[in-house]
């Protein structure tokens, strides 16, 4: 599913149902041994998916350990990213020559704050902006769960940015206007590496129950 919104550079693996059982190398087991049963499983299934995802790129096989922000640590001359929720899980990496990070998410295809009145989901991801067009796209397309949609893309922005960047930016703190056509386009904050002004385009899909993103930044 995911890799009709990659770029070519970009190889993927994903899988689909609950997480079964995985097999870990022993770093990796060390990692995550204090956790509770289903956090296990679902960090054995992305690295699950995450293997296959390197042997299709011809990568050498080993451990992916988390970063100090979680971020999965991929072998040299890598970027990838790694997502998963209820019944999903997908990897994405790529050569460093190709790019220069990549980030994906997955989330459900359910509206962002499960109908509360209050939206106060929403209020902490969305600025003034981002909600005005929001409502330009419910108002055209309505049954698309257009907050959740950006939510994934943000999430898939920061994914990107931090392990090329070291900077952790808030959802507040990226602008992502969403078209209905399956692209998005992220204003960074000021400051960043980008150009002033500069945009970074990824794109979106809703399949099967599911929303994924994903931005990749040029090398």
């Amino acid at each position: 599913m995911i890799d009709d919104i990659l770029p070519p550079v970009a190889v993927a693996a994903e899988s689909f149902g609950p997480p079964g059982e995985w097999d870990l190398f022993p770093a990796e087991a060390a990692v995550i041994a204090t956790a509770d049963t289903a956090r296990r499983r679902e960090f054995a299934a992305g690295r699950a998916v995450a293997r296959a995802a390197l042997a299709r790129l011809h990568a050498p096989a080993g451990p992916v350990l988390p970063g100090r922000a979680g971020e999965p640590q991929w072998p040299d001359g890598v970027v990838g990213s790694i997502t998963h929720c209820a019944g999903y899980r997908a990897c994405v990496v790529g050569l460093v020559r190709d790019m220069a990070a990549i980030g994906i998410d997955a989330e459900p295809c359910l509206p962002l704050d499960g109908g509360a009145p209050d939206g106060g989901l929403l209020m902490a991801v969305a600025g003034d902006a981002e909600r005005a067009w929001l409502a330009e796209l419910n108002a055209a397309c309505p049954g698309t769960p257009w907050d959740r949609v950006l939510f994934c893309a943000k999430e898939s922005v920061y994914k990107a940015w931090y392990p090329y960047t070291g900077d952790r930016p808030g959802p507040r703190d990226l602008t992502v206007r969403i078209g209905q056509a399956g692209a998005f386009a992220a204003t960074l904050p000021r400051g960043s590496v980008l150009r002033p002004g500069a945009r970074l385009i990824g794109r979106w899909l809703v399949r099967r129950g599911l929303i994924v993103t994903e931005v990749s930044i040029p090398p």
